[in-house]
């Protein structure tokens, strides 16, 4: 944040601020192949790869996605493990025809008794549902049809495999820096040429043409996810982030699991090491819960409107200090309670 303060005011000694040079300028060609650089340091990824640094958020890679792809009349299938992959099979439902191989939101579907189609173009996951707290803790076994995955919520916090998925895309307002930037990974053998009828502007290869400048990018939001990753890269990497997540999540399982106040619907196996939600047996100790923690100076911690309860998020910026002042405040309130 100090760096994006002095770079606000003046951009390297040109006396220009970052939010002022152009897209097209060198200093901003060079912004732009540094974070990509540094990404593909911290993911492996291989030059088999596109990546591209998209607008629209995930949500509009709902879209993309079928529409790379796959054509119209052909099979898609998803895992649905919450809202976000509900969202995403809706969107998709509009353009495909999509499968359904499983549905939970308490936790993932044994893989042997998924509905699979005989004829899918593509399988898809959301590997962090971040409204319900449950993380696929193993990605699916390479079957032959492309493995597509949503990781808005957890990239960056712990090992992936890129070589295992055709695709991957995430959302770069969790753990890569502030909103407005949308990370596509995908193998170049999937980027097709644009279709007669298509919109040009939702086709990977005319976005990897065009050095993911068809349009305008939000160079400001590009700008900070480069920072973050050389942030990452300085601290240790994917395999350091891993285990501070791991470290954070378990402190506060740990007070869920032994306490007779808070309880977590989720099962254990599938609990989420990003997305921590949990609620209280009495309801009505929900919002002197949140006052004392405010006066605490602890927030954010509301759970979704959907599922009420609590969510404490656990993406790579937060300290594990924090986490210790959260752990003592909930046992501190379950002792007042009792």
């Amino acid at each position: 944040m100090l760096e994006v303060q002095r770079d606000l005011l003046d951009y390297q000694g040109s006396g220009t601020s970052v939010v002022e040079i152009s897209h097209r300028s060198p200093a901003f060609m060079d912004i732009a192949q540094r974070a990509e650089a540094s990404l593909r340091r911290l993911l492996n990824v291989s030059e088999d790869y596109l990546v591209l640094f998209l607008q629209g958020g995930a949500t509009l890679q709902f879209a993309m996605v079928p529409l790379n792809l796959s054509v119209q009349g052909e099979t898609v299938e998803y895992l649905d493990t919450g809202l976000w992959s509900q969202k995403a099979i809706s969107e998709a439902s509009y353009l495909r025809n999509v499968h359904v191989v499983a549905s939970s939101t308490d936790s993932v579907p044994d893989a042997s008794t998924w509905d699979r189609s005989s004829n899918s173009q593509y399988l898809h996951i959301t590997s962090n549902e971040t409204i319900s707290g449950v993380q696929i803790p193993d990605y699916p076994l390479d079957d032959g049809v492309t493995l597509v995955a949503d990781m808005t919520s957890d990239i960056l916090t712990r090992h992936l495999d890129i070589d295992k998925f055709g695709l991957v895309y995430a959302g770069t307002q969790k753990n890569m820096g502030p909103s407005g930037v949308s990370i596509v990974i995908v193998r170049k053998d999937l980027c097709r040429e644009p279709r007669q009828g298509e919109p040009l502007y939702l086709n990977y290869r005319i976005h990897a043409e065009n050095d993911s400048m068809y349009n305008t990018p939000n160079t400001f939001a590009w700008y900070v996810s480069g920072l973050v990753f050389d942030w990452l890269l300085y601290e240790g990497g994917v395999a350091e982030m891993q285990r501070r997540c791991e470290e954070k999540s378990r402190k506060i399982y740990r007070v869920i699991n032994d306490s007779s106040l808070y309880f977590s619907t989720v099962e254990p196996a599938f609990r989420s090491k990003v997305n921590v939600t949990f609620s209280i047996r009495d309801e009505s100790l929900t919002d002197k819960f949140l006052t004392k923690a405010a006066e605490a100076n602890i927030v954010n911690i509301k759970g979704h409107r959907k599922v009420g309860g609590f969510r404490v998020s656990l993406y790579n910026g937060v300290t594990i200090e924090a986490v210790d002042a959260l752990v003592d405040f909930m046992e501190t309130f379950e002792r007042e309670i009792a």
